[in-house]
């Protein structure tokens, strides 16, 4: 394996000499290792994912996405924290975060009391986010920070955003129809639907 272009392993050669015997084909999982959904890869992409709503896995990563730097900007709340949370259902999604109070944050492990303030202190300053970060906070699937500023500017409020047709979106500069068609099936979705209601 060599490197190709800037970060893409390529593969050169199969060095078979290296081969013990006890290898196998490899196959693609049909269902989540981690709850059990069905695993589809879309038309046109390379990617197998979860299709499970309400998978865990999933859930983690878009929290930790919701509270990052360039999100919601939660300063100090960590994967380690989020999982718990996750594990433990004292949250089930990014609106749960606002609910939090010091009583729930003292069930984790390893967390004193002034962990905990600190960890409410930073979720309450990200209350009023500039609206780029709370797009891209979503975790809308091909929209990242820069496409996320260019929907703020043209849409100027989620729920404006959130009643775009695809035709509307694609006359946006820079939005194609695959990054159109990613946002308009976010906001068509009724669990992301009611995580944004709980939001407001």
């Amino acid at each position: 394996i060599q490197r190709a272009g800037d970060v893409i392993p390529e593969v050169v050669k199969v060095i078979e000499s290296g081969r013990t015997g006890q290898e196998r084909p490899f196959t693609m999982p049909e269902q989540c290792p981690v709850c059990g959904s069905r695993v589809a890869r879309p038309a046109g992409e390379v990617v197998y994912r979860c299709t499970g709503m309400a998978c865990p896995a999933q859930l983690k990563e878009n929290l930790f996405h919701f509270a990052s730097r360039g999100a919601m900007d939660m300063e100090g709340l960590g994967r380690k924290h989020l999982e718990q949370m996750v594990d433990k259902g004292i949250i089930q999604d990014q609106a749960d975060l606002y609910t939090l109070e010091k009583a729930d944050l003292m069930k984790m492990d390893r967390m004193g009391d002034k962990l905990a303030q600190n960890l409410l202190d930073a979720i309450a300053k990200s209350r009023k986010p500039a609206l780029a970060n709370l797009i891209y906070a979503l975790g809308i699937r091909n929209v990242g920070e820069h496409l996320a500023t260019v929907l703020a500017r043209n849409f100027k409020s989620i729920d404006n955003l959130a009643g775009q047709s695809l035709e509307d979106l694609t006359q946006v500069h820079e939005i194609g129809p695959v990054v159109a068609e990613s946002i308009y099936n976010f906001f068509r979705n009724p669990k992301n639907l009611k995580v944004l209601d709980k939001l407001k």
